[in-house]
């Protein structure tokens, strides 16, 4: 076995998992909770932004992002059941990751932003929290299928991994 995802990378995947959960079964019905959620995922983002400029290997950005053509390719490999194994995020991972963080950041900011008094009813701030929100729940969706086939196709349980940190070493 392989570490790969060190502690902080695993606890900040968890905390974002759970902090968009609460997020969205407290929308519009336990405001406090729903804004405490805001607030959490936001800190959550911002922590996990900086661990990929300054955290340890596999955290980094600048060791996972690829270009969209690998994205591409890494997806077409795969429908041919073909993906190849990866020790950290492999490119379609590394592209919803940052996705998600992405949409996440403005999710939270526009959210944020309805709280104030310049921003608070502001149509085009709702409606931009209310579809990067809904986007991030369908990304979600689709980044939990994506481990589960990837999991099935490769044989390793990734959902294991990201609570371990360790992952099988590549075959030679």
């Amino acid at each position: 076995m392989l570490d790969v995802w060190d502690l902080p990378l695993r606890i900040l995947h968890w905390l974002l998992a759970l902090s968009v959960l609460i997020a969205w079964s407290s929308a519009n019905v336990f405001d406090t909770v729903h804004e405490i959620a805001g607030y959490m995922t936001l800190a959550a983002v911002a922590l996990r932004l900086a661990w990929g400029v300054f955290g340890t290997r596999h955290a980094r950005f600048q060791n996972f992002i690829r270009p969209p053509a690998a994205v591409w390719r890494y997806l077409v490999q795969a429908a041919r059941r073909q993906p190849g194994r990866y020790q950290g995020l492999n490119p379609a991972g590394a592209a919803m990751a940052i996705t998600l963080l992405l949409l996440l950041s403005v999710s939270t900011i526009s959210g944020w932003m309805q709280l104030t008094s310049r921003f608070f009813g502001v149509e085009w701030v709702e409606q931009v929290h209310t579809w990067s929100s809904n986007l991030v729940l369908l990304l979600v969706v689709v980044h939990v299928l994506g481990v589960l086939a990837m999991s099935a196709l490769q044989k390793e349980n990734l959902i294991a991994a990201m609570i371990t940190g360790q992952k099988r070493r590549r075959e030679s």
